[in-house]
This record gives structure tokens, sequence and C-alpha cells, in this order.
């Protein structure tokens, strides 16, 4: 673990220094716009004013060379200070002075940064992402501080509106409910959120409570395409992936495939090591059936027969395809986690 801390740290501050330009692996999908003109506007109004500088790096001091847990400490602490701290101009283009791209990616850095010491954590020692959660509540503070100094400001609306699209958007490679969850219950009780967001985000909260890292997740009952019944209690391994999929869905083919593509993957099914619970919860049974051909033999492949678990709210399913990774408990590991995540799970186990 403090390898791979301090190889992020490193590759934090190559980042940063460079000023990259790139939406980067982590964006969502933003970029700079190609014109300095507001969309839908007139040629002729006057351009944004440009960003002016790039993202400020953080300056490690020195007493903390070696020490990772320090230095990431620090890191964490301070990773904000001198981009809050910014004066320059909060435009359509630009958060205080820098482009929204840069932004995003010293934000996809810093969650990187985020996820590597919440990795450390287990349902027995939940510290490690009680560090983290900590340093999301700060960022939260800070940026609360800002809007305070300056009511008129965008910024509070438009940095909040990014961390939420980057840890909570389904379509997020770097969503983490988790993590999220101390933003959003900052922002549902801020007097900088806009009233008509509130009841918007109390949902989320409520979402993010659901099945949290930890907790035992609810047992689910289904029936395979021979019409046999099982459990997800009754499955014994050191870990399970629950996976909820449609049939014909292009998104879970692309999980089967990567999943399949680790070659241990049936050797780690036979060991007890791994399971991988694949359920159907909707209620075209037929078309599921036929399509039961498609999925791995060596997963547990079946549908949610009592027609409950969708609109039961007993887990957090915001999207199809949805991924669980348990441990031998059931207690929750990872909840609505990106692909790659998982894998690099399995990789070491």
């Amino acid at each position: 673990m403090k390898r791979s801390l301090l190889l992020s740290l490193c590759l934090l501050g190559i980042a940063l220094a460079c000023g990259p330009r790139g939406g980067g692996s982590g964006d969502p999908g933003s970029s700079r716009p190609g014109s300095s003109t507001r969309p839908g506007t007139p040629a002729t109004e006057a351009p944004e004013p440009a960003a002016s500088h790039s993202f400020p790096t953080v300056s490690i001091p020195s007493v903390y060379a070696d020490d990772s847990d320090s230095r990431t400490d620090y890191v964490l602490e301070h990773y904000w200070d001198a981009f809050l701290a910014g004066k320059g101009a909060t435009t359509p283009v630009s958060i205080l002075g820098v482009f929204d791209e840069d932004v995003e990616q010293a934000l996809a850095n810093y969650i990187q940064v985020l996820s590597n010491v919440k990795a450390a954590a287990t349902p027995d020692d939940k510290a490690p992402l009680i560090r983290a959660r900590k340093s999301v509540s700060r960022l939260f503070d800070k940026l609360e501080a800002v809007q305070k100094k300056d009511t008129s400001a965008n910024t509070y609306l438009r940095l909040t509106e990014m961390v939420s699209r980057y840890l909570y958007d389904p379509n997020s490679p770097l969503r983490d409910e988790d993590l999220y969850l101390p933003f959003v219950e900052a922002m549902e009780s801020s007097p900088y959120t806009r009233s008509d967001m509130r009841n918007a985000y109390r949902h989320e909260i409520q979402m993010c409570r659901t099945n949290p890292f930890g907790s035992k997740v609810p047992d689910i009952r289904f029936k395979d395409v021979q019409g046999h019944k099982g459990s997800l209690y009754a499955i014994n391994a050191d870990y399970t992936m629950l996976f909820f999929s449609n049939p014909g869905c292009e998104s879970c083919k692309g999980i089967i495939q990567a999943v399949m593509s680790r070659g241990y993957i049936e050797s780690k099914i036979s060991a007890g090591k791994l399971a991988i619970v694949n359920v159907y919860i909707d209620e075209e049974v037929d078309k599921w059936r036929d399509y039961s051909i498609n999925y791995p033999s060596c997963w547990v492949n079946g549908y949610d027969y009592t027609f409950s678990l969708r609109d039961s709210g007993q887990y957090d399913i915001r999207a199809i395809p949805s991924l669980y990774l348990l441990d031998g408990q059931k207690r929750v590991i990872m909840k609505d986690a990106p692909t790659e995540r998982v894998l690099a799970f399995f990789d070491k186990i």
C-alpha cells in the first residue's frame, strides 16, 4: 500500500506540474469549448476572460520525505488550498482562473489518491475510509468558505456540480458513493445550495446510505434457467461479485468479456475463492431464459422470481449493469463499482 500511495503522489505531481490540457482518463466527458464565445450568443459578444494559470501543485515539505502516510495526509489536507485561494475569474470555461478541464484533471487525481487510501479499508477496519472521508469534508468546508467571501460568484455551484458528476454519476469511472456521502450530506444542509436541489440531494443521501461499505447486504432469492431455487447467502466463497444485468445489454456484455478475459477466473471459482452471481431483476423472464445461454456456465445465473427486488429499496441499483463486491460474510467491499476497480481487486486475490 505504501508503494502504491507514493506512486500515486508521484503521478499526481507530474500531472499537475505539466498543466494537463486533455480531459484525462478520469474525465467523464468534459472538454474545453472550441470557441471563446458562449454557446448560443452572437459572435460579436465579448469573449469570456481567458484562464490565467494552471492548477497549482502541492509542495510537500521535505520533513515528510520518508513517511508515505504523512505525505499523503499532507497532500489531502492542502491539495485545494492554493487553488481555492486564487483570485482568477469563474466563467463558463474556467474556475478561479483555471480552465475547467485542468480542474477536472486535478479532481480526478485527487479522487485517485482518496481511492488508494480507501483501498486499505476492510469491513473490520474502516479507519482508512474514515480518513478519506475527512478529506472530502474538509474540501467542502473550504469551498463553502470561498463562497461565503463572495456570494455573487459561481465557484460553489461549479465545483459542487463537478464533484457530484465525478463521484456519483453512474457513468463516471471514478464514482464512489462512500466518498461522495460526506459531500452530499454537506451540500444538502449548506445555505449556499439552491433550494430546488435539496430534495434531490436527500434522495442521493438515501442511496449512498443503502448498502454502505462494510454492511451486510440483504439476501437475494432467485431461480436458474432450470427453475431451481437458490439464494445469495447459500453461496460459499471468499469473495462474491454480485452482478445485476439485463439480457442483450451491451454494457453487460462488455463486463462479461472483461471478467472472463482474466484467465484465472474459472480456477478461482473452482477453488472457492470467488463466486459470480448474475441476477436479472426485471420481469421479461422468457427473454432472460432465451438469452441465458450467453452467460458463463461457471457463474451462478438466475432471476428474481419474487419480482420485488427492483423496487424494494434493499439494494442501491441506479443503473444496469451494476456490480457489487462482497466478502465471505456478504459484507460490502465495493458498491456499484467500476469494472476495472473490481478486476484490479481480483488480480490480487
